[in-house]
C-alpha cells in the first residue's frame, strides 16, 4: 500500500516489481480500516435513477461492514463458511463483502439474474450457510429452500419479508465492537462461479492474497488511480470485474467509487451523469461503449474525465476513435480472467497499438507457448499462458474448488493455461485471436472470429456482429456472420452481397463470411461478452436435426 506511484516508464516498472506479501493479511483490517483513519475520507457517492444520492466514507463502510459481521456471526456464520451474496448495485454489496472478508468468511457473489434452479445449484456446490439478496431473488429462493439444506439464514435488504431476516434492522440493532479475524494471506477468500463453454459453472476460489493484493498492479497501473480520483466502473455485481474494479482495484488506490444504482443500462443517463459528477476514471465493456457513441456526444461535457479503460472483449477501432474525439480519452484495454487478476494491459504510458491487449502486466511472465509447453517466437499464434513455476504469481486463483481434475486440465508443465489464443509480436505486444474453442478452421486455415467481427464493424450497416464456425459439406465448417444491422438499414440478400464483397476487400478472401444471418439481439453472457458457443451449438444441432 505505501507504494502509490503510477506507471511512467513500462519497462522500468516491469523489471523492477516484486510482489509483497505479508503472512497475514485481511483487506478490511489492512486497507478500509487504514483508509478510515481519516474520519472525513470518501469511499463512495451512490446514485440511483430517482435522483437519491448516498455517500459514504470509508469509517461509515467499516463500522457498517462491523456491524454485519456480528450479525452474521450471530446468525451462525463463521471463519472460512461460504456467503451467497447476490444483491445489485445497492450499497449493502459492499458492507456485506467488505463483511465477509473481515470476518473470514467467503463470499460468493452472484448475479440478479440468476434462475431458482441456478440458485440452487450454485448454493448446493458451494455448502452455501447464508444468503444475502434482495426481494426479487428472495422470492426464487423460497422455490427452492427446501432443496438447499445448508443455509442457516437468509438475509434480505430493502424491506422485510416473511421468513427472513432484514438487514436494516439487524445491523442497525448490531454492536460496532468486531474484531477482524486473523487471516493468512493463503486462506480462502472469494468464490466466482464462472461459466465454462461446456458444462455447469466451476467455482474459482480466491485467497486473501490472490485478488486483494493482486488488484494492486489492476487499480495502479492500468485503471491508473490515485487517492483523489473518482472512478466508475459501469458493471454488474455479480462477477468478477465488480472485485476488479468496484471493489479491490480503487479502493487499494483509495480513489473514490462512483455508483450508478439501475436495472438497466441508459447511455443518455451514463452520459449525463459523467457530465454532472466529477468523474476522472471509466472502466465499461465495449458493449457499453458501443452504446455511447452512438449517442450525439457534441451534447456532452466531461470536465473531470481523464482516462477510460475497456475489458471483456477487445474493442473496435472506429468506437476508440468516437471515444477520444468526445472526451479526448483513448480507452486503454485490458485483459485477465475471473481466476486471474489483470495479466495484460495497454497502459496509459505505451503508445496505443489499436486493437493490441497491450504488454504483460508487472509481476507476471506472460507469454505464448505451443502444445508442449515452449515459448513460441513472435508473430506466432499459440495458447496465451502465465508462467506459475519455480515462483508462482500472487493474483492467480487457487484452484477450482472441489474439482482437482478440472484444476489440473488448466496447467501445462510450468505453466497456467488461460484457454484464450495470441499471438506476440516483436515489441511484447500481445494480439488476441479468440477463445481456444471460438477459432474457426476451414480449408486449412485458422480463423479468430474477432478479426472478422472487428472488420465488419467498418461498414456503416453493420452495428453489432458474431462470427463463429457453420457446418460445410465441402470445407468442413466455414465463416457465418450473425448481424445486426445499424440504424437505416435492413438485412437482405443484396446486403448480404454487399457485405461479402467488402469484407473480401478488408480481409484475407478466405476469411469473408460465407454465411450472413441478419439478427435483432445476440446471446451474451452477464459481463457483455458475446455467447458464440450458444450460437455455434444451434448451428451445429441444426445441421444435424436437418438430415
Amino acid at each position: 500500500m505505501g507504494r502509490t506511484h503510477n506507471m511512467t516508464d513500462y519497462d522500468k516498472t516491469y523489471e523492477e516489481f516484486k510482489w509483497e506479501v505479508p503472512e497475514y493479511f485481511n483487506f478490511a483490517g489492512e486497507v478500509i480500516d487504514i483508509r478510515a483513519q481519516d474520519p472525513d475520507k470518501l469511499a463512495m457517492v451512490w446514485v440511483d435513477d430517482a435522483g437519491t444520492e448516498v455517500r459514504k466514507t470509508f469509517l461509515e463502510l467499516s463500522n457498517a461492514s462491523k456491524k454485519l459481521a456480528n450479525f452474521l456471526t450471530s446468525t451462525g456464520v463463521s471463519k472460512g463458511d461460504v456467503v451467497m451474496v447476490v444483491l445489485p448495485s445497492n450499497v449493502e454489496w459492499w458492507e456485506a463483502f467488505t463483511a465477509c472478508i473481515r470476518m473470514g468468511a467467503l463470499i460468493a457473489p452472484g448475479t440478479t439474474q440468476l434462475t431458482s434452479k441456478d440458485l440452487e445449484y450454485r448454493v448446493n456446490t458451494s455448502e452455501a450457510v447464508c444468503i444475502i439478496t434482495n426481494n426479487e431473488i428472495a422470492a426464487k429462493f423460497d422455490e427452492i429452500a427446501d432443496q438447499c439444506p445448508s443455509v442457516k439464514s437468509r438475509i434480505v435488504i430493502t424491506e422485510p419479508r416473511d421468513g427472513w431476516l432484514f438487514y436494516t434492522d439487524e445491523v442497525n440493532n448490531a454492536s460496532e465492537d468486531f474484531e477482524t479475524a486473523k487471516t493468512r494471506s493463503d486462506d480462502n477468500c472469494l468464490l466466482y462461479f464462472t461459466s465454462g463453454t461446456v458444462g455447469l459453472p466451476k467455482m474459482a476460489l480466491h485467497t486473501h492474497s490472490s485478488y486483494p493484493i493482486g488488484h494492486q498492479v489492476t487499480g495502479r497501473y492500468w485503471l491508473n488511480l490515485r487517492p483523489e480520483d473518482m472512478h466508475w466502473n459501469v458493471s454488474d455485481t455479480g462477477w468478477a470485474k465488480a472485485a476488479w474494479s468496484s471493489y479491490f482495484g480503487p479502493w487499494n488506490c483509495g480513489a473514490v467509487q462512483f455508483i450508478h444504482h439501475t436495472d438497466r443500462f441508459d447511455p443518455v443517463k451514463t452520459l449525463e451523469l459523467l457530465s454532472q459528477y466529477p468523474v476522472t476514471t471509466m472502466c465499461g465493456t465495449p458493449t457499453i461503449y458501443r452504446m455511447l457513441v452512438q449517442q450525439d456526444l457534441s451534447q456532452y461535457k466531461f470536465p473531470s474525465l481523464r482516462h477510460c479503460v475497456g475489458a471483456g472483449e477487445p474493442l473496435d477501432s472506429e468506437i476508440i476513435d468516437a471515444w477520444k474525439k468526445a472526451t479526448g480519452c483513448i480507452i486503454r484495454e485490458g485483459y485477465g480472467q475471473t481466476e486471474t487478476v489483470l495479466l495484460c494491459a495497454s497502459f496509459p504510458c505505451l503508445e496505443p497499438r489499436f486493437g493490441s491487449m497491450g504488454k504483460a502486466a508487472p509481476g507476471f511472465d506472460l507469454q505464448i507457448i505451443d502444445e508442449e509447453g515452449n515459448i513460441l517466437p513472435s508473430n506466432t499464434e499459440g495458447d496465451i499462458a502465465v508462467r506459475v513455476r519455480p515462483e508462482r504469481p500472487v493474483g492467480l486463483f487457487k484452484e477450482y474448488w472441489k474439482e482437482p481434475d478440472r484444476t489440473a486440465s488448466a496447467y501445462r508443465g510450468d505453466w497456467y493455461l488461460t484457454g484464450d489464443r495470441a499471438y506476440q509480436d516483436e515489441e511484447g505486444f500481445f494480439w488476441f485471436v479468440g477463445r481456444a474453442d471460438d477459432v474457426i478452421l476451414t480449408s486449412g486455415y485458422r480463423i479468430g472470429p474477432f478479426e472478422v467481427e472487428s472488420a465488419l464493424l467498418g461498414h456503416p450497416a453493420v452495428a453489432e456482429s458474431a462470427v463463429i464456425s457453420s457446418p460445410d459439406e465441402t470445407r468442413g465448417e466455414v465463416v457465418k456472420a450473425f448481424v445486426i444491422t445499424a440504424p437505416g438499414y435492413t438485412g437482405s440478400d443484396e446486403l448480404i452481397r454487399e457485405l461479402q464483397d467488402y469484407m473480401k476487400k478488408v480481409t484475407a478472401p478466405y476469411k469473408y463470411p460465407r454465411k450472413i444471418e441478419f439478427v435483432t439481439a445476440l446471446p451474451k453472457t452477464i459481463s457483455g461478452k458475446i455467447r458464440r458457443i450458444e450460437l455455434r451449438n444451434n448451428e451445429w444441432n441444426k445441421q444435424f436435426s436437418d438430415h
